[in-house]
């Protein structure tokens, strides 16, 4: 029985490859670099693409790790019990929030919001900067990021706190013997003693990004051209896929290279959360080792 969820992802894995043939067979290692996508002229590039999932995941990771960190280490070194656990609920309900909602929620409230507020005066202020300059797009890059952000933040948030509650009390007690104060022993004691966990905990909340889909569809623009400014529109693999899929004909180059994207994205998202794990499981033996346990 556990070799069927290993078999699973064979099976998914085959079907992409399969599916994506003729377009491996017809572009080669140019469908990596190649910016043109045109179904009439039967000419298909993934850069843009490329482009705008690791862009809109990093910046979304840039928003909410900090964020996460700061909940993970209120949540287990410094809240009193009657905060703990209420919020450690809220959190993990906000997890199990479908992407779909978020990305209503985004298109009729945060965006509008942001397109008023924020951005404006990004504009205003940072505009001398390449990623703030040109038109303003309510539905654009960094909308798609902070959506992104709010989906991760919980699963970061989870991970980080069992990383910080995975760090032997006894390292706090130093800490603490030596006159170290309470922030003193959570900067010294907990943060550089958990650094390659939280390192792994960025690394699964990235996974997740890569591969989000409807609620990153439904902010980001839906455009296939590369720009520096993150107020522009935008499109990822994942939302590309989305957009086509249901209106192109069966067989072809189209449908081939949107199978070719959906590989793309197998495979990104495989190699994040298995360097993720790698990660984890280190910081875990590295913790074992450091209490001389067997």
């Amino acid at each position: 029985m556990a070799m069927m969820v290993l078999a699973l992802l064979v099976m998914v894995g085959w079907t992409l490859c399969h599916g994506s043939r003729l377009a491996l067979g017809q572009f080669g290692w140019n469908f990596l670099v190649h910016s043109d996508w045109d179904p009439v002229r039967g000419d298909f590039g993934a850069l843009p693409f490329i482009f705008g999932t690791f862009v809109s995941s990093f910046v979304g990771l840039l928003i909410a790790l900090p964020l996460s960190l700061a909940t993970a280490i209120y949540l287990t070194e410094l809240s009193p019990g009657w905060v703990r656990q209420p919020a450690i609920t809220m959190i993990e309900m906000l997890a199990a929030i479908p992407s779909v909602v978020f990305g209503v929620w985004g298109m009729y409230e945060l965006v509008p919001w942001l397109q008023n507020g924020p951005y404006p005066l990004l504009v205003k202020y940072l505009g001398f900067l390449p990623i703030f300059q040109g038109p303003m797009s309510g539905r654009c890059m960094l909308s798609a990021a902070i959506i992104i952000a709010i989906m991760i933040l919980p699963i970061i948030t989870s991970i980080s706190r069992e990383v910080f509650r995975a760090v032997p009390d006894s390292q706090r007690e130093a800490a603490f013997a030596l006159g170290a104060t309470r922030w003193e022993v959570t900067r010294l004691a907990v943060l550089r003693y958990s650094i390659r966990g939280i390192f792994g905990a960025a690394m699964l909340g990235l996974g997740r990004a890569l591969g989000e889909t409807m609620a990153v569809t439904m902010v980001i623009g839906n455009s296939d051209k590369i720009s520096a400014s993150l107020l522009a529109p935008g499109n990822t693999l994942a939302s590309k896929m989305a957009n086509e899929y249901a209106e192109t004909p069966a067989g072809g180059f189209h449908l081939s290279a949107l199978f070719e994207l959906g590989l793309l994205v197998l495979l990104v998202t495989l190699v994040t959360n298995i360097l993720a794990r790698v990660l984890i499981g280190a910081m875990g033996a590295h913790n074992t080792a450091g209490t001389g346990a067997p």
